[in-house]
């Protein structure tokens, strides 16, 4: 995982029958719980809203790199803060 201010890179292994769509929403909604839970203060000093991430998200596939590749540019990115 990495990213920027206003977004995250992560890169995932998965079931191909899982539907992404649900997938995401899963990921969305329990990193918002913990991130909540154990960080409290945090979270409510900069973020005031009932919903913690977007509606939305971008997926690519990796067709014609390899995952080496992939790693490389997700790592290329900063952390978030």
């Amino acid at each position: 995982m990495t990213g920027e201010a206003e977004h995250v890179h992560l890169l995932i292994q998965y079931n191909p029958q899982t539907r992404l769509s649900k997938l995401i929403k899963n990921l969305k909604t329990v990193s918002s719980r913990y991130l909540k839970k154990e960080f409290p203060d945090e979270v409510n000093k900069y973020y005031w809203k009932t919903v913690f991430w977007t509606s939305g998200y971008w997926i690519a596939s990796c067709g014609g790199v390899t995952v080496n590749q992939i790693k490389c540019y997700v790592q290329s990115h900063d952390r978030p803060d």
